[in-house]
């Protein structure tokens, strides 16, 4: 029988206290070993991609108003009541269209007036040159004193005067009775017509009868800043005209989002910097074959902006504090450090262009900014973008096929 003693005690816990020494020793090792190891195998994959230089094309938006290359308010000439509308709102006119008839009793009866003091002057006048012409005779043979032929030359240039007079209150007459019947001064669209048959018509009218907009070709007008007038210009080192002939063609961006199908060309720009707005009026001119676009539709104008060298991203690549923009870089370790970085003010809606802050041959995270896989230290197990897109595809696929 084993007789324990406190020696054999002491010896036995200090044996047991060595093998549990050696025991704990083994295990943290093992442990230790095991999650390194394990972070490694847990270290997430995630999307990125590397920085290239290529060509970008972006462009600026502006808001634009639209107009007919000719509005032509239409107003009367004379005040009459009007007795006929030839057209309606919306109609397509040819130059020299009846558009409205106003009453011309009132101004016939004054051209009837006016031929009848025309016929009276007239017959006034041959009466007074057969009378001159008699009276010249009788001078001639000093039959009549000097003065009284010269009375009759003097009548004779009264009566010519009078016979003037009344012919061009003829042609008055005439031209007021002409303005009774209101043509349209060129082929265009009719606008608005607010008052109708019954109305007076007046000259000093607020409204017009109506306004023909020609719609074969619009201006769309909008406004570039002074910001944007120096970049036109290369800081004042071209003039604005080479600016404008340089221009690339605009689009116009219509009222649903909808692009128009064709391009314009900016035409003018104001030499005159609106002192309260800051801004200069420019006009683009679009063709308008079909007569979609109609005078006072807006839309905006869009300017291409090309960049050459240019380092784009997409947007959801970056996040932002404090409105400044940032994104991960993946280091040699693999492990992300935020970067501050600048962009382009224009955009697609989709990818931003990069002033500064990144260098080509850099690898920047693309997926999952934001998450909690994807923040400052983090190690990662990088995967190219694109060829995560093919698998997922290609596993979405055979999921689909297995369906």
């Amino acid at each position: 029988m084993f007789k324990v003693t406190s020696m054999n005690v002491k010896t036995l816990k200090g044996i047991a206290s060595i093998g549990l020494c050696l025991t704990l020793g083994l295990a943290a090792t093992g442990c230790g070993g095991g999650d390194q190891a394990q972070q490694q195998q847990q270290a997430p994959q995630i999307a990125t991609m590397d920085v290239t230089v290529t060509n970008a094309e972006n462009s600026k938006e502006y808001p634009a108003k639209i107009e007919g290359k000719t509005d032509i308010a239409i107003r009367p000439q004379v005040t009459g009541f009007i007795t006929k509308v030839h057209v309606d709102e919306g109609q397509a006119v040819k130059k020299g269209q009846v558009l409205f008839t106003i009453d011309q009793v009132q101004f016939q009866a004054a051209v009837d007036n006016a031929q009848a003091a025309v016929n009276s002057a007239q017959t006034a006048v041959n009466t007074a040159q057969m009378t001159a012409e008699t009276k010249r005779q009788l001078f001639e043979k000093n039959i009549i004193s000097a003065y009284d032929n010269q009375l009759a030359q003097n009548q004779l240039a009264t009566a010519r005067a009078a016979l003037a007079q009344a012919q061009a209150a003829l042609t008055q007459a005439r031209k007021n009775l002409s303005y009774t019947v209101v043509t349209a001064p060129s082929d265009g669209v009719v606008g608005s017509i607010p008052n109708r048959e019954g109305s007076l018509a007046s000259p000093s009218s607020v409204e017009p009868l109506t306004t023909i907009s020609d719609n074969s070709k619009v201006y769309a007008y909008f406004s570039l800043n002074e910001k944007d007038l120096l970049e036109m210009t290369e800081n004042g080192t071209r003039s604005l005209n080479a600016a404008i002939d340089s221009m690339p063609a605009v689009s116009l961006k219509l009222a649903n989002g909808t692009i128009y199908p064709i391009q314009g060309d900016v035409a003018t720009v104001a030499g005159v910097i609106n002192s309260s707005t800051g801004a200069a009026s420019v006009r683009a001119l679009f063709d308008n074959p079909s007569g979609m676009l109609r005078s006072g539709s807006t839309g905006s104008i869009i300017i291409p902006v090309s960049t050459e060298n240019a380092i784009i991203i997409p947007q959801k690549a970056t996040f932002e504090i404090q409105d400044k923009k940032f994104v991960f870089v993946v280091g040699k370790d693999n492990t992300l450090t935020s970067r501050a970085i600048t962009v382009l003010p224009q955009d697609n809606g989709k990818d931003y262009v990069v002033l500064s802050g990144l260098e080509p041959g850099e690898k920047i995270v693309v997926e999952g900014v934001g998450t909690q896989n994807v923040r400052e230290g983090v190690t990662i197990q990088p995967v190219d973008a694109a060829k995560l897109a093919e698998q997922q595809a290609a596993q979405a696929q055979q999921a689909q096929q297995q369906k």
